[in-house]
């Protein structure tokens, strides 16, 4: 049994901002205390002078090796998750996909096989359901059961993971019963689909137009309309990758009538818009993923929803495709670009960004990329902060260091970074993960195994 001790840091959680010492014993936090107050031993002693001691991030929105379009997403469960502990992440939640005519059980079981054994860090599933029936209606209540809770559907994509009202409805009525949680991407396809149409008919091909048919009205009338089913069925509701004031307004105006409507956003929409989306010379092709990126006036709308809680989340969405092979595929056809972003590895850091930038407080970065994310997804306590019991996944962070995002330094499976040559205040220093050293003295010391697959409890803002 090994004990470490983390010395000399500002711990950062969610509540507080403490300077104390941090005692681990068998992957377990087992003591927080002032420096002055503890007679602890270890066998190992990790300095933080100067540092920022803070829990490991919890990334609940990720696709590893997905399909789309007739390709996959370009990092798999090991060399995704190894990016993520880059970053100062400890924990992902993906998710697993249920092929139209299969069961929810074929579509877990798939996605088991692709990441058992093959992680670095702990990671869960969500549910992408894609064909609610009798039968997968039925399979909701046992997922749950099994650490399942989370359900995700979709009002665009028709033809591949598109549901309509009435199996919105289904599903939420059945997640009120068994305390899952329904996660909805909202964008009315259907509409879409008819202005992408218009679009490449007076050939407007270009990566800009992906944005531009994807209207932000669209996105405000999809989340307006799951809102209300939400509340039509008494479920709680979960709106991924809100892009758009619209969006959000609607999102704000439930909250504040006391519905249980939480609203995630991503880096993309706080840090880049259309301006990335009208590169010249088919570069911004990059930049293309859904919800799409919107004109920069939307940014402050993100940043305000985050500071008041009416946006609870800030996870990446990470589904990286390479330009090259990849989101070329699009090249005279925006319709055909694979959809996604790389991020997975540059989301604490971009957060502490916004930390030093005014638009959110430390406390507040811990809760939006660790806490509330593990509250919603039923993992709080075990994750998402730093208390006596929960697993020992730290983050030693360094604000004063600089660094220079790059393709050419990051560590995710894509040959692009979206955030190329963004100047940062920070640096992960030391990630350990279960109290193992994942990250030390700019190296990776993991191993493909590691992580641990997590069976998750209901949301415990609903519990």
């Amino acid at each position: 049994m090994t004990r470490t001790l983390i010395t000399g840091g500002l711990v950062i959680t969610a509540n507080d901002e403490v300077h104390a010492d941090v005692l681990i014993e068998d992957g377990r936090v087992v003591g927080v205390a002032a420096p002055s107050s503890h007679g602890w031993t270890a066998d190992r002693t990790l300095d933080a002078t100067g540092k920022y001691v803070i829990p490991g991030g919890v990334d609940a929105h990720t696709h590893m090796e997905m399909p789309f379009g007739g390709t996959y997403a370009s990092d798999d469960f090991e060399s995704g998750t190894r990016a993520a502990a880059w970053g100062g992440t400890t924990t992902i939640i993906d998710f697993a996909i249920q092929s139209v005519g299969q069961s929810l059980r074929a579509g877990l079981d798939a996605w088991h096989a692709k990441a058992d054994g093959k992680c670095a860090i702990d990671y869960g599933f969500h549910m992408i359901m894609s064909d609610v029936n009798e039968s997968s209606l039925k399979e909701m209540d046992g997922l749950v059961s099994e650490g399942i809770s989370s359900f995700k559907l979709f009002t665009a994509y028709p033809g591949v993971f598109f549901s309509d009202d009435g199996k919105i409805l289904r599903a939420m009525q059945k997640a009120a019963s068994n305390g899952g949680l329904i996660m909805m991407h909202a964008e009315n396809g259907l509409a879409i689909d008819v202005l992408v149409e218009q679009a490449l008919a007076r050939g407007e091909t270009d990566p800009r137009y992906h944005g531009e048919v994807r209207k932000a009205l669209l996105e405000a009338e999809a989340t307006h309309r799951v809102i209300k089913l939400a509340q039509v069925a008494g479920a709680p509701v979960y709106v991924v990758h809100v892009s758009a004031e619209e969006a959000l307004h609607e999102i704000a105006t439930a909250r504040h009538k006391g519905l249980p409507v939480f609203g995630e956003t991503c880096p993309q929409y706080l840090f880049l818009s259309t301006d990335n989306l009208a590169e010249p010379d088919f570069e911004g092709a990059k930049y293309v993923c859904s919800t799409p990126l919107r004109p920069k006036e939307h940014q402050a709308a993100l940043w305000r929803g985050l500071r008041t809680n009416d946006l609870q989340v800030v996870s990446t969405d990470h589904c990286p495709f390479c330009f090259t092979g990849q989101k070329e595929m699009g090249r005279g056809d925006f319709s055909k670009i694979p959809n996604g972003l790389p991020g997975v590895e540059n989301r604490m850091d971009l957060l502490h960004q916004a930390v030093v930038d005014g638009h959110i407080t430390r406390r507040r970065w811990i809760e939006i990329a660790c806490a509330t994310p593990a509250r919603v997804f039923g993992l709080y306590g075990r994750k998402g902060t730093i208390a006596p019991g929960a697993d020992a996944d730290i983050v030693i962070y360094d604000p004063a260091a600089e660094q220079t995002i790059s393709a050419a330094t990051h560590h995710m499976n894509v040959d692009y970074s979206a955030y190329e040559g963004r100047r940062i205040a920070g640096r992960v220093e030391t990630v350990l993960s279960r109290g193992e050293v994942v990250i030390a003295q700019g190296e990776f010391k993991g191993r493909a195994g590691h992580g641990a697959y997590l069976a998750r409890s209901t949301s415990q803002y609903l519990n």
